[in-house]
Parts: structure tokens; C-alpha cells; sequence
């Protein structure tokens, strides 16, 4: 608190001796003039007291700058202010721009007006200052009031030579420690200049209020022009108004008539619709049936399809078996063949031996009818050699030993060749068993392969069939999808000339439902009315007496009373969404015209 009384003292002393050097003086007070120096020291001093510290990417920053920024938010006049402090390129400091408002705001008159507008948002302010800051006390508006007074000066101050960055804020007390004589003449100079002061401070009051009282004025000029403007506008939309009230009433009267007019339409339109309906709904049942059967028809194509499918799947595995049953085939025949090629070998070899032993045979034969000659030849010499034959009949007796020998090495010979040639002889008629058995395999087999051919061909050509019915199926698929797609066109034909029938039959029929509606109308108009239940006591046509069994009903269409038998018949009409009772002469009446109005 001592410190804010001091600073308050400060700015007390440092106003006054600005005032009274200033007009003293009596000319217009530069940047270098000492008093306005200290005035500006105290003011910085005044402001810097409580400011609270801000951090930022630099640093820890205090300045008074920032309060000073907000004054141009409520105050649009600042932002001139503002905008040439920023634009000043020597300063680069947020103090030097600072200083630099405080000159510019004091040279306006305003620095009073501003300094105000802060102490007004004080709200603001708690962000920039500690709670017991000079600004956020009672005597920052002290304050306010003794700078009211400085709008006495006038000052030209030169900013763009000074550099505001690095001065020294320091106060000078030697320029209000100055010993002052107590006379009666100081009094009185001090009282003129109180006077000369409270006047100064009268005349800036004035011309406050002056300016205030012109801004007004033209304000109420605006006011009231635009006030003649509005009354003129006004005036022009009642006109507005009611016209378009009039036109209102015209078009409220126009809609009525069309109302019963779309009414009239609309009825005659249900007939129509509701009888267009009904053939378009039989024509869609043959439609249907249409598509149903050729629905069916595709139903079963695809079915014979399938079973087509799964007998050349079943062709197709028997023609593979039939093909392995054939590769087996060939390869047993091979394998025969070579058993039978290696049986005519040991044929071949059989014979050989056989024709051998047959030779040497011929040649035992020969060489015992050589023997046999021999001995006849010998007998002949034994015959002639008489004297010879002691010595021959040794020699006989050697040679029949030898020749009995040779006998039974030619039987034992016999013998031997006999059983081998018996061997030989089972061995070929075996062969021969087996060589007509296997001709009759091979004939059997020959006669299997042919049989397989003749089926392989018969499956061939039923592969053949099925692919050309396969091949027409697809054609007839095509021709199914070229049939719905003509379907598919036929119908929007179709579709396309029901609507062209349909207004068609919309233009025809209103003008003979116009001429129905206007014949019902005078119809209705001549003596069609509903009769109560109490003027009917007879049935209108058949004229029986109604009773507690015989009951009465209303014909929807004539409003006549009539019995249950005579009126059993349901009709949809105009008036009615739903089909309602109609008597045996509306029901025929109504039919005819439905008849007529259909062809």
C-alpha cells in the first residue's frame, strides 16, 4: 500500500509541474522537454507495478504492453494506435512499444479515455496484474481522473528518432525539490493556475460534449430518414397486403371450383382405373401362364439336361473302363502270341529231333540190309568156298555173335528210339491240344475285341448323339434367352400401349363420364333422395309389407327403401371406396354402363 501512496504522490507532482512548466511556457511540448520525460517515467512506474511475470518459448517476460493491447478490442478508435506502434521498424522490444503508445495516446488526448476502458474490464486485467497491483485497486481511478487534466497539453512528439528500446526508467526527484518562498503572490499564482486549469479542464469537457451532441444529431438525421424510408415501405407492403388479400380470396374461390372439379375427376378415374385394372389383371393371369409353362418346359430341358450329363459322365467312366479292359486285353494277346511263337519253336525243335531219329533210323535199316546182303553174299562164298568153310564157320560164328549183337543193339535201339518217338508223338498231339485250344482263345478273344469295337463304336456314336443334343441344347438356351429377352420387350411394349391405352381410354371416357355425371346430376336433381325409414312401409319393387323377417335397406345408389331379396347385389360406386348395396335396377343399370363405358 506505501507503494502505490508513493507512486500516487509521484504522479500527483509529476502532472502538476507538467501543467504548470507547460503552460508557462505556452507552446506545443516536445519529446526532449524534461517535465514530459518524467511524466512518462512515472506513468511506465505505475503501470509496471504488479504485473505478474509471463512465460514464454524465450523466457520469463514482463511488460505492460500486453494490457495495453487490449484496449483496442473495445475501443475500435485504438486500433490506428496499435497498428502504427507495430509498424514502427526500430522497435523490436515489447517495452519500447509500450512506451511508444503512452506518447501516441497522450498526443490524441485520449490516454484518459483508454486508461478508463482497461479499468472498466477488470476481469482482463487479473490476467497482467497481481490482485494488489496499483490497476486493479480503488486508485487506478484517481488515476484516470488526474490524467483527465492533460488534455490541457498539446504535444509533438517525434518517435522515429528515439530509441525507446533501451532507456533508463529512473525518476528525477531534483525537479520537485525546489525551495519555494511561502508569500502571499504564490498563493495567488497558485490559485490562477487552479483556476486556469478547471477551466481548461471545462473547455475539453465542452468539446467532448459538443463532439457528442454532433454525433448525435447526425445519428437522429439517419433515424429519422430511415424512419420516412420505413413509413414509406410500410405504406407500400399494407397496399401489398391487400392485394394479395384480394388475390387470396380469388384464388381460395378459383381452388373451390377446382377442388370439385379434381373431385368429379377423380371419381370418374377410379371407374376407369378400377375396369382397367381388371383387364390388366387378366391379361397379366395369361401373361403368367405364359411364363409358368415355359418356366416348366426350361424346368424339365434343364432336367433332361442333368440326366443327359450324367449318362455321358457314366459313358464317359465306361468308355475308360472299356479302354483299360482293352489295354489288358492287348496285352494278354501279346503275351499269348509269345507263348504260342515259343511253343511253334519247340514244335520246330521236336521235329528236327524227330526227323533226326527217323534218319538214323533209315540208316540202322540200311546198314542191316547191308549186313543182310552181306551174309547172302558170304553164304554164296561159303557155298563156292566150301574148303573155306571150317575156317568161315568160325568166322560165321564170330559174325553171327556179331550180328545177334548188332540185333540186339538194333532192338535195344528200337526200343529206345520207339519210346522216344511215343514221347515225341504224345508231345506233339498235346501241342497240338494246346495249339487248338489257344486258336479257339484267339477266335473267343477276336470275337470279345470285335464285340468291344462293335460297342465302342455303338458308344461312339451315342457320345456323337448326345454331343449334337448337347449342342441343341445350347442353341435351344439361346433361343430361350433371345425368347425372354423378346418377352422382356414384348411386355414393355406391352406396358408402353397400356399406357397409351390407358389415356387413351382417360380422354375418351371423361367425356362420357362428364355427360353420365351431368345426366345423374339432373337425375339427382329431379327426384333421387333418400327416404327415411319411416315413409317406406312396402318393398319399392316386389311391394311386399315389411315385417320383423322381411327387413328394410337403402339402395346407395337411388336412396329408396327396399327388401333383402330385392336389393342382394354389392356395386363399388364414386361416392363409396368400398362396394356397397345396390337395388336389382341400379345393379343392371350400373353394368350396363360399366359394359359400355369398357368397349
Amino acid at each position: 500500500m506505501d507503494d502505490i501512496a508513493n507512486l500516487m504522490n509521484m504522479m500527483k507532482l509529476s502532472i502538476k509541474v507538467l501543467i504548470q512548466s507547460a503552460l508557462s511556457l505556452g507552446r506545443i511540448l516536445d519529446s526532449d522537454y524534461p517535465p514530459l520525460q518524467q511524466f512518462f517515467v512515472v506513468m511506465e512506474h505505475c503501470l509496471k507495478h504488479g504485473l505478474k511475470v509471463r512465460k514464454s518459448f524465450i523466457g520469463q517476460t514482463k511488460s505492460f504492453f500486453g494490457p495495453l493491447e487490449l484496449v483496442e478490442k473495445f475501443c475500435p478508435e485504438a486500433a490506428d494506435l496499435a497498428t502504427s506502434v507495430k509498424s514502427l521498424p526500430e522497435l523490436k522490444t515489447a517495452i519500447g512499444r509500450g512506451r511508444a503508445w503512452l506518447r501516441l495516446a497522450l498526443m490524441q488526448k485520449k490516454l484518459a479515455d483508454y486508461m478508463k476502458v482497461l479499468l472498466d474490464h477488470k476481469e482482463l486485467l487479473s490476467e497482467f496484474y497481481e490482485p494488489e497491483a496499483l490497476m486493479m485497486a480503488e486508485e487506478g481511478a484517481v488515476l484516470v481522473g488526474m490524467l483527465v487534466s492533460l488534455n490541457v497539453i498539446d504535444a509533438n512528439l517525434c518517435l522515429k528518432g528515439e530509441d525507446l528500446d533501451s532507456q533508463v526508467g529512473v525518476i528525477d526527484f531534483s525537479l520537485y525539490l525546489k525551495d519555494v518562498p511561502n508569500t502571499d503572490g504564490d498563493k495567488q499564482n497558485e490559485e490562477i493556475t487552479a483556476v486556469l486549469d478547471q477551466k481548461h479542464y471545462v473547455e475539453e469537457l465542452n468539446r467532448h460534449l459538443s463532439c457528442m451532441v454532433g454525433d448525435l444529431q447526425t445519428k437522429v438525421d439517419s433515424v429519422e430518414r430511415t424512419n420516412v424510408k420505413l413509413m414509406e415501405e410500410l405504406a407500400a407492403a399494407i397496399d401489398r397486403i391487400k392485394s394479395l388479400q384480394e388475390e387470396h380470396q380469388q384464388l381460395q374461390m378459383e381452388n373451390a371450383q377446382i377442388l370439385k372439379q379434381s373431385e368429379r375427376s377423380v371419381a370418374i378415374r377410379r371407374e376407369d382405373t378400377k375396369i382397367e385394372l381388371d383387364t390388366y389383371k387378366q391379361s397379366r393371369q395369361g401373361l403368367d401362364e405364359m411364363y409358368n409353362e415355359i418356366w416348366h418346359q426350361l424346368k424339365e430341358e434343364k432336367k433332361n439336361c442333368m440326366e443327359l450329363e450324367k449318362e455321358l459322365k457314366l459313358q464317359t467312366g465306361m468308355k475308360t473302363e472299356m479302354e483299360i479292359a482293352m489295354k489288358l486285353l492287348e496285352k494278354d494277346t501279346h503275351e499269348k502270341q509269345d507263348t504260342l511263337v515259343a511253343l511253334r519253336q519247340q514244335l520246330d525243335e521236336v521235329k528236327a529231333i524227330n526227323l533226326q531219329m527217323f534218319q538214323k533210323v533209315q540208316g540202322a535199316e540200311t546198314s542191316m540190309q547191308l549186313q543182310n546182303e552181306m551174309i547172302s553174299s558170304l553164304e554164296v562164298k561159303t557155298n563156292h568156298m566150301i574148303p573155306t568153310s571150317k575156317e568161315m564157320e568160325q568166322r560165321l560164328q564170330e559174325l553171327e555173335k556179331a550180328r545177334q549183337e548188332a540185333e540186339e543193339k538194333n532192338h535195344k535201339m528200337k526200343c529206345e528210339f520207339g519210346g522216344k518217338i511215343k514221347n515225341s508223338e504224345q508231345q506233339l498231339e498235346k501241342l497240338g491240344k494246346k495249339c487248338s485250344s489257344l486258336e479257339r482263345e484267339l477266335k473267343s478273344e477276336k470275337e470279345q475285341r470285335q464285340n468291344l469295337q462293335l460297342e465302342l463304336q455303338q458308344e461312339k456314336d451315342k457320345t456323337c448323339l448326345l454331343q449334337t443334343e448337347l449342342q441343341q441344347m445350347t442353341g435351344l438356351k439361346k433361343e430361350l434367352q433371345k425368347l425372354q429377352d423378346e418377352k422382356k420387350e414384348l411386355q414393355k411394349i406391352c406396358e408402353e400401349q397400356e399406357q397409351a391405352l390407358q389415356e387413351m381410354g382417360l380422354h375418351l371416357s371423361q367425356s362420357k363420364l362428364k355427360m353420365e355425371d351431368i345426366k345423374e346430376v339432373n337425375k339427382a336433381l329431379k327426384g333421387h333422395s333418400w327416404l327415411k325409414d319411416d315413409e317406406a312401409t312396402d318393398c319399392k319393387q316386389c311391394q311386399k309389407e315389411f315385417s320383423i323377417s322381411r327387413r328394410k335397406h337403402h339402395c346407395r345408389n337411388c336412396g329408396d327403401i327396399f327388401c333383402n331379396s330385392c336389393s342382394n347385389n354389392e356395386l363399388s360406386l364414386p361416392s363409396y371406396p368400398k362396394p356397397v348395396r345396390v337395388c336389382d335396377a341400379c345393379h343392371t343399370l350400373l353394368l350396363q354402363r360399366c359394359s359400355s363405358n369398357t368397349s
